[in-house]
C-alpha cells in the first residue's frame, strides 16, 4: 500500500521507489518528513509535538491567513501570528491519484481551532494536496471563499524548513537584484548581493520575486535544495541563529541552526484579495535539480 492513514497522520511511499516518503500529520496539515532517495530532506526539531498539542517547530508548517502581525485589517489583527491552519486539524480526504501518489487535505471553519476561528468570521475551504514524485514534492493549495456576500483578505505561506549539512559553507541562490524587506533591520532595499549567505541571523522577505527565478540552496557548488514557485510570488529567507534558537523552547537542538534553512514562498507583502465565490490556487515543487545561476 502507498498510502497509509492513521489516526493522526498519513505516509505516502512511492510504489516503484521505497526510499521515497512523505509523512503528514493531520494536526496542521503538516509534512514533517519528506525522504527522497533514502534522504531527508527537510529539518525537523528534536523538541517537537507530534501529538497535536502545539505546532510543528519544522517539516513544512501551513501559515494562514495571516503572516506576521496585522495591525490594519479589521478580521486579521486579533489573530496570532501564523495564524490558524498550522494548529487546526485537518480533514483526510483520501488518495486521488495512484502514481504519482497524491493525497488531499480539507480545512474549513467547522473544523478550525475554535479558539482562533471565532476571531477570524469568514466562510471559506481550503484544499491542500499532496504529491510525491520519486525525486520531487509538490505542494498545492487551494482557497475559496464560499462567503455569497463577503471579500475575504489573507496571506498564504509554504513555512519550509530544508535540511543542510553545514549552513556556513551554504547560500540561497537566484535572488540577487530583488526588492528585499529586512525584518531585522526594517529596511526595505534591493538586495545586490550574488547569493544569501549565513553567518549571523537572516531574516529576508523577497517581493514580487518572478515566477521563472528558481530558487535554489547549494552547497560547495552542489545544489542541494531547488524549489519552484507557482503564484506564489515572495519568499521569505530565514536563518535564526544563536540567539534566536536559544529563545524558541521548542528548537532542540539549540545548534540546529546549523543544519536548516527557510527558504518559504508565500504571498505575504501584501494581502491576497478574494471576492465572494472565487478561489485563489498557489504551488510549490521542492526538487533536487541542477545548478542554474539565474543573475540580475
Amino acid at each position: 500500500m502507498s498510502i497509509q492513514e492513521t489516526d493522526t497522520q498519513v505516509i505516502i511511499t512511492h510504489p516503484n521507489h521505497s526510499d521515497s516518503v512523505v509523512k503528514i500529520l493531520k494536526y496542521g496539515a503538516t509534512i514533517y518528513s519528506w525522504v527522497s532517495k533514502g534522504s531527508e530532506q527537510l529539518w525537523l526539531s528534536s523538541a517537537t509535538k507530534l501529538d497535536g498539542s502545539k505546532p510543528v517547530r519544522g517539516g513544512i508548517p501551513l501559515v494562514f491567513p495571516v503572516f506576521g502581525k496585522n495591525t490594519a485589517d479589521e478580521y486579521l489583527k486579533d489573530l496570532p501570528q501564523h495564524g490558524f491552519a498550522r494548529n487546526s486539524t485537518w480533514e483526510f480526504l483520501g488518495q486521488t491519484r495512484q502514481n504519482p501518489p497524491t493525497v488531499q487535505f480539507a480545512l474549513s471553519p467547522e473544523q478550525a481551532n475554535p479558539d482562533l476561528i471565532k476571531l477570524w468570521p469568514m466562510d471559506f475551504t481550503l484544499i491542500l494536496t499532496v504529491s510525491l514524485h520519486k525525486e520531487s514534492l509538490t505542494t498545492k493549495i487551494e482557497v475559496k471563499n464560499t462567503s455569497e456576500t463577503k471579500e475575504m483578505k489573507f496571506n498564504w505561506l509554504f513555512h519550509t524548513y530544508l535540511r543542510v549539512e553545514d549552513i556556513e559553507d551554504t547560500f540561497v541562490s537566484n535572488l540577487a537584484g530583488m526588492t528585499t524587506y529586512d525584518q531585522l533591520l526594517q529596511i526595505t532595499y534591493d538586495d545586490k548581493h550574488p547569493v544569501v549567505t549565513f553567518h549571523e541571523e537572516v531574516d529576508k522577505i523577497y517581493k514580487e520575486v518572478p515566477e521563472d527565478r528558481i530558487i535554489q540552496v547549494v552547497r560547495k557548488g552542489v545544489p542541494i535544495h531547488t524549489l519552484k514557485r507557482s503564484n506564489l510570488p515572495d519568499a521569505v529567507v530565514w536563518n535564526p541563529w544563536i540567539e534566536k534558537s536559544s529563545g524558541m523552547g521548542d528548537f532542540e537542538p539549540k545548534d540546529g541552526y546549523l543544519q536548516m534553512v527557510c527558504v518559504e514562498p508565500g504571498h505575504v507583502h501584501d494581502l491576497v484579495k478574494l471576492a465572494p465565490g472565487e478561489t485563489w490556487n498557489a504551488s510549490q515543487k521542492l526538487f533536487n535539480g541542477e545548478l542554474k545561476y539565474q543573475a540580475i
